[in-house]
């Protein structure tokens, strides 16, 4: 990042807010739980906005975001999931997912920086892509923390399948942020114009 200007701290802000929200939209609005396989599980659109942070914003400007968020929260500020702060979140079994973000946003805005054409495929591959980051390091870290932290043994298998109702969740999730793309790119006239405020 050659310069930091009011821009850059216009969108981490925005994304800073937008995670926020998105950790705790199911506590604001209780109905916003999704049924799967007899159980509700609560809405959360942090995967989606993490991914939107890197396909907007780039990869230097959407990781910062994030750490910045990640920043906010480990001083007490009740930002994460549950309206919860401070380091408790971090070091428990769900902490590899709020980590994940930064490498989420990185990775999403480093691919789409390096392609020239911004297709409906592409959107959804890298999409897909972060996705697929976010449960491979945050599974990973639950799978480490239950076994080593909290010796509560079970295998690489169980730790996945105990997420399956929230992979599918944010699947869908991670279709409507490359939708939601798709949908800027109209309103937008370049895409790489966004993404270079990062640069």
């Amino acid at each position: 990042m050659q310069s930091f200007r009011a821009i850059h701290i216009t969108y981490t802000s925005l994304f800073v807010c937008l995670m926020v929200i998105g950790a705790n939209i199911a506590i604001w609005f209780p109905f916003l739980t999704v049924p799967i396989g007899g159980a509700s599980v609560p809405l959360s659109l942090q995967t989606f906005f993490a991914i939107l942070a890197g396909m907007i914003l780039g990869k230097r400007l959407g990781a910062f975001a994030m750490i910045v968020y990640i920043l906010i929260g480990l001083t007490g500020l009740p930002v994460f999931a549950g309206l919860k702060g401070g380091f408790y979140p971090m070091i428990s079994p769900t902490g590899g997912f709020i980590i994940s973000f930064v490498f989420v946003a990185f990775i999403v805005g480093w691919i789409l920086e390096n392609k020239s054409i911004y297709s409906t495929k592409n959107l959804i591959a890298v999409a897909c892509i972060g996705l697929v980051i976010n449960y491979t390091i945050g599974v990973t870290y639950m799978y480490i923390a239950m076994n080593e932290w909290l010796e509560l043994p079970i295998s690489y298998l169980t730790a996945w399948i105990g997420m399956v109702p929230f992979l599918i969740k944010d699947g869908v999730l991670t279709i409507a942020a490359s939708v939601t793309m798709i949908a800027l790119q109209k309103r937008i006239s370049s895409i790489p114009v966004i993404q270079n405020i990062s640069r």
